[in-house]
Formats: C-alpha cells, sequence, structure tokens
C-alpha cells in the first residue's frame, strides 16, 4: 500500500516532487522514492505491509517500463508463477513487483489479470513516451489529476492536497460544487470540488502521450447470469465466499484487525476473520458520555463472542472543533457524513494500537439493498415515480431547504444550469425506463450505488482517513467474487418489503448473536442531532463557523437565512437541520482550508 504521484511533460523539478511527496507522507511513511525521465517523473510514498524488507518503488523493467503502485495485489503469488514461467525474474515477493512484466505481456489489458484494490502508474518510453494509469474495478484507491490539453500536460496524485501542491495545479473552487456537495453529500462522477481537478473513475484506464493527449476509457464489466440457487443455496454461496475472500485478505506480513461497529456487515466479518486471525483484535469506536444510539454493547457481545479481543475506541466530542479541520485536509474536498470524524479517529487509535492493515464491512448495503431508501423505492408501483423521493434522500439538504439558503445569485446559477440532483434523476428514469415494464428496480439503483454514490461517497471517506493514520484497509465485499453475485442474485433474494440484505442476514446465521441479527438497522455514524444543540461545544463550533461576516466573504449563502437555521436548530432541534448545518460548517472548514475568499464566489453560470 502506497501513495504514488507523477506528472506528464509539466516540467516539474525534484523539489516539486518532493514537495508533493511531502503533503502525502502520512499514507506512505516507509520510504519515499522517484523515477526520472526526459519530460515525466514517478513518485511512491511506501507503506510497507507485503514483503516489508523488499518492494522498492518504482518498479522497472529494463530502462524502458517504470511503475508506481498504490494497493494490494491478492494473486500476486499466482502472476509471479506464470510471469517466471515466461522468463521474468524478480528481485522481491512485493506484490506490485510483477506489474512491470505483466505490462510488458500484455499492455493495456495487463489490468484484467489483477485481483485487488489498486491504483497504478505506468511510464512506458519504448517508443513515444506513454503515460498509463488504471484504477481498480469498484474505485478502492483513488487517483486524482489534472490535465492541461492547451500544453499536453498532466499532474495526479493520491490525494486532492498532495495534487494542489503541483505548482501548476489551482485551488478555484468548482461553481457548482456547493450545490453538488450539498444535493449528495460529496460530489459524484469525476469532478472534484475544485474545477481543475477530477478523480480517474473506477475501472478506468487514461493514456497520456505527445501526440495525442489524453484518452480515459472504462473497462467492461462481465455480464452476470443467474447462478439458479435457491434461497438457502444462495445464502451459503454468499458466506463460503465471504469466507474465502476474508481469508485471502487476512494474509499480511504484518498484523492486522479488523472494525466491528456492532451491525451485520462488519460483524460478519469479524466472525469470519477471527476463524482465521488466531489473536484477533477487533476495534469499535463510541464517544464520550450518554448519546442516542450507542452500539458499543453489540460489537462487544460479537468480537468476545468470536473469542477476539476488543478495543473500545471513546472520543470526547468537546474535541472535535480540533477534529474536523484535520479531516475536511484529509478528505480534500467536503463529504457530510458525520462518519468521517469518527472514522479519522478510529484509524488513529488502530495504528496507536500497532496495527497496518484493518478488515471492515463497508460496501454490503450498496450491494445487497441495505438502504432504506432503496426499500422505499422499491415499495413505489411500476410506472410510479420513485426516482424523485429516492434522489432527495441522497441530499445532505433537502431541495427546498438548499434554495432557502442560497445567496440570490447562487440560487439564479444553479437554476440556470439545473442541479445535479436533476441530473442524477434523468439518469436514474433513463436506466429505468431501459429496462422496460417487467425490468428489475433494484439492478438499476444497484448500478447507482455502486457504480457512482460508493466510490465517491464512502470510498474515497474510507481510502483517505485509512490512510491518514497509514492503515491500510481491505474489503472484504468489495472482491470481484461478492460483487458478481451479489449483481447476480435476483432481486427478491436481496430486498422483500421492509427488509434489506436478506440473503445476508440468512447467511450469517448462526454464525452472529441474535442480539445483532434481529435488531432495527441503524447508520454508523455521530450522533450530531444530539450534539448540535445550545450549549454543546459543536454547536458553538458551527455557529462561529457559519457566522454572518464569514459566509458574506464567499457570496454563495445567505447568511441571514443560515443564522435562522441555527436558530431554529437551537430551539426545536431536528436531523435535518443538524445535517444541514454541519454540512454547512465542514463546506465553510474546506474553503478555509482550501480556497481564497475571492476564488470562492465565481458566480460566473461558465460550462458546467
Amino acid at each position: 500500500m502506497c501513495r504514488i504521484h507523477g506528472h506528464f511533460n509539466a516540467g516539474m523539478t525534484p523539489h516539486d516532487l518532493r514537495t508533493v511527496a511531502a503533503v502525502q507522507r502520512h499514507g506512505g511513511p516507509d520510504a519515499q522514492s522517484h523515477a526520472y525521465g526526459p519530460g515525466w517523473a514517478l513518485g511512491s510514498n511506501r507503506l510497507a505491509i507485503t514483503d516489508p524488507g523488499g518492494g522498492d518503488q518504482p518498479y522497472r523493467l529494463g530502462d524502458s517500463i517504470t511503475v508506481v503502485f498504490n494497493g494490494e495485489i491478492y494473486n500476486h503469488d499466482e502472476l509471479r508463477r506464470d510471469l517466471a514461467a515466461r522468463g521474468h525474474a524478480f528481485r522481491d515477493r512485493c506484490d506490485g513487483a510483477v506489474i512491470p512484466a505483466l505490462y510488458l505481456e500484455y499492455g493495456l489489458d495487463f489490468t484484467e489479470h489483477l485481483d485487488g484494490m489498486y491504483a497504478i502508474a505506468v511510464m512506458d518510453t519504448r517508443a513515444e513516451p506513454t503515460l498509463v494509469l488504471a484504477t481498480d474495478g469498484v474505485g478502492m484507491k483513488p487517483l486524482y489529476y489534472h490535465w492541461d490539453a492547451a500544453r499536453a500536460q498532466l499532474c495526479f496524485a493520491s490525494e486532492i492536497p498532495a495534487l494542489l501542491a503541483f505548482g501548476t495545479v489551482g485551488a478555484v473552487p468548482w461553481e457548482y460544487g456547493l450545490d453538488a456537495y450539498l444535493a449528495t453529500k460529496t460530489p459524484f462522477g469525476e469532478q472534484t470540488m475544485f474545477q481543475g481537478v477530477r478523480v480517474l473513475p473506477p475501472a478506468a484506464t487514461a493514456v497520456v502521450s505527445r501526440s495525442r493527449g489524453l484518452r480515459v476509457f472504462r473497462r467492461e464489466s462481465a455480464p452476470v447470469t443467474d447462478p439458479g440457487l435457491t434461497e438457502a443455496e444462495a445464502a451459503e454461496r454468499t458466506r463460503e465466499l465471504l469466507r474465502r475472500e476474508v481469508a485471502r485478505l487476512t494474509v499480511a506480513d504484518v498484523p492486522v484487525a479488523a472494525i466491528t461497529s456492532g451491525g451485520l456487515d462488519s460483524s460478519l466479518v469479524t466472525v469470519l476473520a477471527a476463524e482465521r486471525v488466531a489473536d484477533l483484535h477487533a476495534f469499535n469506536i463510541a464517544y464520550r458520555g450518554t448519546w442516542p444510539a450507542d452500539e458499543r454493547a453489540f460489537a462487544r457481545e460479537v468480537v468476545e463472542g468470536c473469542g477476539a479481543t476488543y478495543h473500545q475506541v471513546e472520543i470526547d466530542p468537546r474535541t472535535f472543533p480540533e477534529l474536523l479541520p484535520e479531516v475536511v485536509w484529509h478528505l480534500g474536498q467536503p463529504n457530510a457524513d458525520p462518519i468521517t470524524l469518527s472514522t479519522y479517529a478510529l484509524f488513529d487509535a488502530v495504528r496507536a494500537a500497532g496495527y497496518r492493515v484493518a478488515l471492515t464491512g463497508d460496501a454490503a448495503d450498496e450491494l445487497f439493498g441495505g438502504y432504506d431508501r432503496i426499500r422505499a423505492a422499491l415499495r413505489v408501483p411500476p410506472g410510479g415515480d420513485w426516482v424523485t423521493g429516492y434522489v432527495e434522500e441522497l441530499a445532505a439538504v433537502p431541495r427546498a431547504m438548499r434554495e432557502e439558503l442560497y445567496s440570490d445569485d447562487y440560487r439564479d446559477l444553479i437554476r440556470r444550469s439545473g442541479s445535479d440532483a436533476d441530473h442524477i434523476a434523468a439518469l436514474l428514469r433513463e436506466a429505468d425506463a431501459a429496462s422496460g415494464a417487467g425490468g428489475d428496480r433494484l439492478a438499476a439503483i444497484t448500478a447507482f450505488e455502486v457504480g457512482s454514490r460508493m466510490p465517491a461517497y464512502h470510498l474515497r471517506r474510507v481510502d483517505h482517513l485509512s490512510m491518514s493514520a497509514s492503515v491500510e484497509v481491505r474489503l472484504p465485499f468489495c472482491q470481484p467474487s461478492v460483487v458478481d453475485l451479489a449483481r447476480a442474485l435476483p432481486g427478491s433474494y436481496k430486498v422483500a418489503g421492509d427488509r434489506g440484505k436478506r440473503v445476508l442476514y440468512a447467511a450469517a446465521a448462526g454464525r452472529l448473536p441474535a442480539s445483532v441479527l434481529d435488531r432495527p438497522k441503524q447508520p454508523f455514524t455521530l450522533p450530531i442531532t444530539a450534539m448540535l444543540a445550545p450549549g454543546q461545544p459543536l454547536m458553538a463550533f458551527a455557529r462561529d463557523l457559519l457566522a454572518k461576516d464569514r459566509l458574506a466573504r464567499h457570496g454563495l449563502l445567505d447568511p441571514v437565512r443560515v443564522d435562522d437555521l441555527l436558530h431554529r436548530q437551537a430551539e426545536h432541534p431536528s436531523a435535518r437541520a443538524a445535517l444541514a448545518i454541519w454540512s454547512l460548517l465542514v463546506h465553510e472548514l474546506w474553503l478555509d482550508q482550501f480556497c481564497d475568499s475571492k476564488a470562492a464566489a465565481p458566480c460566473t453560470g461558465g460550462p458546467r
């Protein structure tokens, strides 16, 4: 696991590259290295997980192929044997060492042979110098880039703050970004909150050369076929695939831990990991004091029931104003989920306890229909409008409240261009229509959840906040075998009536305590409604950040309307108002971290 960065044709000096490397050193504290050539450079910050004594990056094959790599390749031993049979030799057993030979053998199709999570950069100088970038199939490892088409220059990095350290990349806010953020809790797709910064989508390969510029193409997913299983057989298949993937993901040359929230998904991963790790340690986050929706009792029951060692991480809400700027900086752009703060503190504790690898239960809700909004959409009769309500549930701030909070100029800009919510709704309606009268609505929703929302909102958050503490997160539910099975199973096996993740609950039956299996689902998050109340440190912090004079600098929000929102929350607390306030203060922190006041309020109505 590493952080990577580099440029093509951008004229960067070794000092520039060292500066970029320093910004993301937390994600790779064990070694920093670079390779340079005429008009290009590649760099790596290494977090040593596999073969800690080897694995020197950049990896090279002769003088013509140079590679830097972030992630884990789980089938590297098999690939090494196959490549050795073709005459290739390797200096060590690090997983990334196989990539140069794999690229030499298969060219741009080399990713078809990789099983793992990755963001890869290959510099090929055999003919015209060409840079190749590639991401894994679900977007577990992000890669951000800035492309200057006029100069045929590209810079890239694993994190936005590092990319902004390149002198040619400006921290100019995307003028539609505030609305995109409030409509979906973080921007979806390839556009980030910065005008000139994009993120390579999942299952993507980018090819850069001077003669042909930048070309980005998406690799096709294999078609899915109903495996023809009964519900009981599907539950058994799901359990066995998860057991196999968890077993593979616990293989490391450093200690491996688990994250246990007390819910179904992380609890099942923890129990399966305990079958393979003799002295498994599991970590749970909670908050000092008495707060709603405390799950620590469920987590402890699961961990101690499977013979693992339980670690209770407890953070003090009085520290939140100190932690939040760090969280926002590591994310690089706003994410409105309050769990970001918990995640940051949790992984800091995991690393402090001596662990560099942790398994989590992330992605099960997207794959197996675990969210309330999915079940609500499926309850709408055929031909009915399920899209409007579904899109509204994605929002950090409801549409009517967003428009009320915007300044006149910004409201007019969004109305002229259309909100991101409108664009998402149009895509979902198109997918729904394409499925036909007898189509699978759940399949269309799952494709959106997994392909658009999960990488942007979920996986980047997990990656950035775990790597901020030099911890590699491994995600059994994101493994191709589990993803493919989830896509292929009939929708009724996943969602029926008010019950989601049916096949997953059946797979966990007899493995988890009844208290976990039978309790209502609740989100793993921060109880901000209770914390954004008069007398609480978080409320005082929000009032300071969202003061009228501060908001007036940027011209995006109506300071009087935001002040009214704060007063309403103080007098009549509600979950909707609390999330709106949280989202606005996170955005304000982001502007403070990265953008000056003049750059923050363009409102020019330029091309979207």
